[in-house]
């Protein structure tokens, strides 16, 4: 498949899109836009923004097009070798995980717009661009740039590499690098930031090399951070294969709290490289974008994630001590002061991402996978320290899940984390599962009998508020 994405008019925030399908056979093929994205476990309902689709043969006869679902379209091709489908997706919200175009900065998430030729998601495509004087591409590691002046050409994988691969076009975007080992991490700005890039490498290198160190090596031989400092308050990361979206705010908030930030987004993304994208639950392998993939270990994904986001900056010393308590103390609060009570563990919760995961619930309903899921983490790392006179730790697991599942790319079960957690702590692990993660308990005095550990201790006081304080001898 080769796709052409532009904008006849790039005021009218559409995205003009031509997807050229060759190698047909038949009467009849069915093309798909993706139902949801990667990263976010809910459906989009993306072909709601297509205003206008026709599908035509190599002669430019037009074809039937049909509605079969609400983004599948069955095409009658009469024998035609060899088509192109010409729609337009109306593209003006700005986060992580959309798409977006004015006359200054074209934005795409390919998973929003590009459609899919069913049986040929596994063939290799491209996407053609063209770009302006002075205007840079980010995100992409592959591109190659024909003889025609501003002509370049995206190389993908497959359907599923592309779907993970957005980028920017920009003339104002701000770039620089590091390295760790023999890979390369892109620093990439837009918007009304100037980026202090002598320090930015200097911490992100910290925390990359920290979280190599728990793996042992990089998936990825590139990778990019690809950023947008919007003037609205906004915290949203979305993880891909070789690069990470961020969009945060506001362009006027103190610097030092918009780094914190940063930092924060950055190094939980960075560790999605491995954990889900590689290390990934056999339910969503390969993804299916047709429906829900609906899946029972959301908390190792997100839960272990944000756990080891904050560790990452701690242990690397990017953060301080009075950082990382104060990130730990507001991921404690998140949990005990809305969620300590919610009638759903964290494997139903994970299922239900599907349905409310991202939205207010009802009273006393559901957990985050993130921030209860990031407790039971912990509980679970200092678990395994303690019983192993802390020779042992989460890390270990999670290089075993990356060495087992991630690394050959093997979708992994529930009943796969346990046995691994089991094997590293050397003992049944079933009090854990049965309190952490298959029940809806509340975990806040077993997670302070863990503290102790640390010299630290979470304090509910008269009006019921959350706080983290280290204990006195």
């Amino acid at each position: 498949m080769h796709y052409k994405i532009y904008s006849k008019e790039r005021t009218s925030h559409f995205i003009d899109v031509e997807c050229f399908i060759d190698n047909l056979t038949g009467d009849k093929v069915e093309l798909q836009l993706p139902a949801w994205r990667p990263g976010r476990y809910e459906l989009q309902n993306f072909a709601k923004n297509i205003q206008t689709f026709e599908v035509f043969d190599e002669s430019g006869e037009k074809l039937s097009a049909r509605k079969i679902a609400k983004d599948r379209w069955e095409v009658l091709t009469h024998g035609a070798k060899s088509i192109v489908a010409r729609y337009n997706y109306f593209a003006q919200i700005i986060n992580a995980g959309s798409s977006y175009i004015d006359e200054h900065t074209f934005y795409v998430n390919p998973v929003n717009l590009c459609i899919y030729a069913e049986g040929k998601i596994n063939e290799s495509c491209t996407v053609e661009l063209h770009l302006r004087e002075k205007e840079k591409i980010a995100g992409i590691n592959n591109i190659s740039s024909s003889q025609e002046k501003g002509t370049h050409l995206l190389h993908f994988d497959d359907f599923y590499h592309l779907a993970d691969s957005p980028f920017i076009v920009s003339p104002t975007l701000k770039h620089d690098f590091y390295k760790v080992g023999k890979v390369k991490f892109h620093l990439w700005f837009e918007g009304n930031f100037q980026p202090d890039f002598k320090r930015i490498k200097a911490d992100f290198k910290k925390f990359t090399q920290e979280q190599i160190n728990v793996f042992g090596e990089f998936p990825e031989k590139e990778y990019h951070f690809l950023t947008w400092i919007l003037p609205v308050p906004y915290y949203h990361g979305v993880e891909h294969r070789s690069s990470t979206m961020q969009v945060l705010g506001p362009d006027s908030q103190n610097f030092e709290e918009l780094y914190i930030d940063l930092l924060g987004l950055a190094s939980h993304e960075l560790f999605h490289t491995w954990n889900i994208c590689k290390i990934r639950p056999i339910e969503l392998l390969p993804y299916d974008f047709t429906k829900e993939n609906y899946f029972q270990t959301c908390f190792v994904a997100e839960g272990v994630t944000t756990y080891y986001g904050d560790l990452m900056l701690s242990r690397s010393k990017v953060f301080d001590e009075t950082q990382y308590l104060k990130e730990l103390e507001a991921c404690f609060k998140r949990h005990f002061d809305h969620a300590d009570k919610a009638s759903q563990s964290l494997v139903e919760s994970s299922w239900d991402l599907w349905l409310d995961g991202y939205n207010p619930s009802i009273p006393d309903r559901k957990v985050s996978v993130y921030h209860k899921g990031a407790i039971a983490a912990q509980i679970l790392d200092l678990h395994i320290r303690k019983v192993s006179s802390h020779t042992l730790s989460l890390d270990d697991v999670m290089k075993l899940m990356w060495e087992q599942f991630g690394k050959p790319f093997k979708g992994y079960t529930m009943e796969d984390y346990q046995l691994i957690c089991e094997e590293i702590a050397n003992e049944k692990l079933d009090w854990y599962f049965d309190v952490c993660i298959k029940g809806n308990e509340s975990l806040f005095d077993l997670l302070n009998r863990y503290l102790q550990l640390l010299g630290l201790e979470v304090i509910r006081n008269e009006e019921g508020i959350i706080s983290l304080s280290k204990t006195t001898n």
